[in-house]
Formats: C-alpha cells, sequence, structure tokens
C-alpha cells in the first residue's frame, strides 16, 4: 500500500478517535431558566351556577280545576298579582250556605234576647199569680176543714194545687234566668253564632285559596300547570325566584378550602357568553363539608348590576384570585426537588458549566411556579427536571420564557396586566 494511503487513513483514524472522545466527554444539555422578579398570582378555577336570593315554588292548598293561568315563563310579577285562579262554583256555594247558617243563629239569638226573654218574663208573672191563688185557696180549705165544713179530701186537693204552682213558678223562672245574657240558652245561642261564623270564614278563606297570588316581587321561572288541569295541595304549579340580588353557588373541592377566604375577587365568564367577564366576590362559605362529594358549597355576590343574560341556574366558570405577590422571585415548580409540601427545597444551579445544589426556602407556589424566599439571586440560571449530579459539567439551555404566560382575574385596570409571570393553580371543572 502506498504510504500516502497509510498516512490518510490513520489521519481518519485520529479524527474519528478525537471525535468520539469530544462526544463521550462533553457536557449534556439541560433546559434551564434565569431567574427573574415578576408577579405571581395563584387562582383557583371551578364552576358555579346563579341563583337567586330565594326561590320558591307556588302551590294550591285545595283540590280543584285550573280555570286560568295568567302568567306565562319569564314574567316579571309584583306582590299580590294574581298567578293562578281555579274553578269556584262549588266553594261559592258552600260560602252561601255558610252565611245562612250564620243569619238562623243570629236570628235565634236575637229572639231569645227579645221575644224570648218577655215571654219568660209573662211566664213567671202568670205563674206567680196562680201560686198565689193556689196558696189562697189552701189556705181557706184548711180554715173550712178545720171547722167542719169541707173534709179531708178537698185539703189534699188544695194542697196538691198549691205544690202544681210552685212547681210552674220555679220552671218559669228557670226559663227566665235561661234567657238572661248569660243563661244557658243565650250562651248556647252565642255558641251557635260563634260557630256558624267560623264555618263562614273558613269557606271565605277556601275561596280566597282558589285566587293563587305572588307572595313578593318575583320573576316566574317554570311553568308547570295549563287550564283545565286538576290540581292537588302538595303539587308546584309555578315556580318564581323572589327578586332580591343574584348570587353565584359553586362546589369547591375541600382540598382548596385553605386557600378561600371571604372578599376575595373573583373573575366570571357565563359559558354562554365567553366575551362577556365580569367579577364577583366571595360572600360566604359552608361550615359544612357534603360527605358524600367532598366539597363545601362557596357563594358569591355581585358587587355591581349583574349582567343583562344571567338566567337562573346559568353555568358559569369562576376564577377566585386565593394569592397574589407583586414582585417575587419566581422560578418553574418543576425546577424544585424534594417534599412539594414543605417550605424548604432544593434545586439546581448551573454555574461557571457545573451543577450547583442549591438549598432555597419556597413561599406561595402554584401548579406551575414558586415564589423563592431566600437561597436564589435574580439573574442565576436553575436547571429545569435535571437528574445530574452536583459538580457534573452542564450546558443550560435557557429558554425564552421564564413563566408561561397566563391570565390575571380581575386585574385588568393597567396596574397589575402583566400576565407573562402570572401562574393559575387550577381545579378541574
Amino acid at each position: 500500500m502506498p504510504r500516502r494511503s497509510l498516512l490518510v487513513l490513520a489521519a481518519v483514524a485520529i479524527l474519528a478517535a478525537a471525535l468520539l472522545t469530544w462526544w463521550l466527554t462533553r457536557a449534556p444539555t439541560v433546559p434551564a431558566v434565569t431567574v427573574q422578579i415578576a408577579p405571581l398570582v395563584r387562582t383557583l378555577q371551578f364552576s358555579a351556577r346563579v341563583a337567586t336570593l330565594s326561590r320558591v315554588d307556588v302551590g294550591s292548598t285545595l283540590t280543584g280545576r285550573v280555570l286560568v293561568v295568567a302568567v306565562d315563563e319569564g314574567a316579571q310579577v309584583r306582590q299580590g298579582e294574581v298567578l293562578v285562579r281555579l274553578e269556584t262554583d262549588e266553594l261559592r256555594a258552600a260560602l252561601a250556605q255558610a252565611q245562612a247558617s250564620e243569619r238562623q243563629a243570629a236570628a235565634r239569638l236575637a229572639g231569645l234576647r227579645s221575644t224570648g226573654r218577655s215571654s219568660a218574663q209573662a211566664a213567671v208573672a202568670q205563674a206567680d199569680s196562680v201560686l198565689a191563688a193556689a196558696l189562697a185557696d189552701l189556705q181557706r180549705t184548711q180554715s173550712l176543714v178545720a171547722r167542719g165544713f169541707l173534709s179531708t179530701a178537698r185539703l189534699d186537693e188544695a194542697r196538691r194545687a198549691a205544690d202544681v204552682a210552685r212547681a210552674q213558678q220555679a220552671s218559669a223562672r228557670a226559663q227566665l234566668a235561661a234567657n238572661a245574657e248569660q243563661g244557658t240558652e243565650v250562651v248556647q245561642a252565642q255558641a251557635q253564632v260563634a260557630l256558624a261564623g267560623s264555618a263562614t270564614a273558613a269557606a271565605q278563606a277556601r275561596l280566597a285559596q282558589a285566587v293563587l297570588t305572588a307572595p313578593a316581587d318575583a320573576r316566574v321561572l317554570a311553568r308547570l300547570v295549563e287550564p283545565g288541569q286538576i290540581v292537588q295541595p302538595g303539587h308546584a304549579l309555578l315556580s318564581l325566584a323572589l327578586a332580591g340580588p343574584l348570587q353565584l353557588v359553586a362546589q369547591v373541592d375541600e382540598r382548596y378550602l385553605e386557600q378561600l377566604q371571604v372578599g376575595q375577587t373573583a373573575s366570571v365568564l357565563a359559558d354562554a357568553f365567553p366575551g362577556q367577564r365580569f367579577s364577583a366576590r366571595v360572600l360566604s362559605i359552608s361550615p359544612l363539608v357534603d360527605a358524600q362529594r367532598g366539597a363545601i358549597e362557596v357563594k358569591f355576590s355581585l358587587p355591581e348590576a349583574p349582567p343583562a343574560f344571567l338566567r337562573e341556574d346559568m353555568t358559569l366558570s369562576v376564577e377566585v384570585e386565593t394569592a397574589y405577590r407583586p414582585a417575587a422571585l419566581v422560578v418553574p415548580v418543576d425546577s424544585l426537588r424534594g417534599d412539594q409540601a414543605v417550605a424548604d427545597a432544593v434545586v439546581l444551579v448551573a454555574r461557571d458549566g457545573r451543577v450547583e445544589e442549591r438549598p432555597v426556602r419556597v413561599g406561595l407556589r402554584t401548579l406551575e411556579a414558586a415564589e423563592v424566599l431566600e437561597g436564589l439571586s435574580a439573574g442565576e440560571t436553575v436547571l429545569r427536571g435535571s437528574t445530574l449530579r452536583p459538580g457534573s459539567r452542564v450546558r443550560a439551555a435557557i429558554a425564552d420564557s421564564t413563566i408561561p404566560a397566563a391570565a390575571l382575574p380581575g386585574r385588568r385596570n393597567g396596574t397589575r396586566e402583566d400576565a407573562g409571570s402570572a401562574m393559575t393553580s387550577a381545579m378541574g371543572r
């Protein structure tokens, strides 16, 4: 083989060995970010529904046939406005009968107080006269019997006549006492009048119940009855949303209870109107946890006039701001090593082409970013998801964006609009 060919082969072998050595000894490339100071926001996202302060179902207390349904779904009604009318022929007949019975009882009482009392007084006067005559006859008979002009049998008849007259007097006086204002006859007649009056009032109440009216200013949510239907007590005929402030009601996973507080602001979007965002505020947090779903009920108030498109039970997407740092030293969560539940963690820093392990203390966390309180400075390079050992050679591949972008809920007034560093802690809707 010519000498020149041998030299070429040797040169190629040397070059290949050099490339192999460089390949085996080169520093690995690891994704990294440059630590920067930026705003950091933590939010919760979940679904909610529109609910009025009070919602009632209107039903009948009577069994009857519907005559008129005076409102339609969506109608605004005022307190006392007629909603439904039932047929009233039978109820009016019952009222007329009760009123007639009341008049009859009142007439009887009036008769006892006038002609009845006069008749009783006359009967007493007559009984007194009969008794006086009987006693006088008895006295004369006794005198004549004593002188022998009359027989003992005649005296017995006079005594019986006197006894009968006394009994008649007692009966007449008892009847007069019964016809007195506190007598038994008058008291019984008064009771009959009261009973008849109660029956009349009950018939009037049943007749009034045949007309269903609005208990307060409200909006008709559902019309569940039509004319001609037979309705019974206990069945809803109309569903009303009473006038009052609208609320949003959400079921939030109990794991996030620590992050929620009354007064926190929220940004709300209706699924049907995604371009019309409005604000809300946490009004109350239920003291009870739903054991079946592991969720807690959270209610939101609307500090401003609600949008016109809101409807009862409409589905909404709510994003509550639970924490905010206007200027935080931010690193990605995937750069932290250690227990995510504690404040102490470790990050790997690229320094002079080598891996350096750095303990840090972490503050606010979101799903994607964390606030570093101690252990790092702005401008340092932190490795993401690296498993290299400290001291290893490394090449940091720094991404264009330090933190993925996310919207800042309720911060669209220009003062905190820097969304480049905002992080969202999301719940499944």
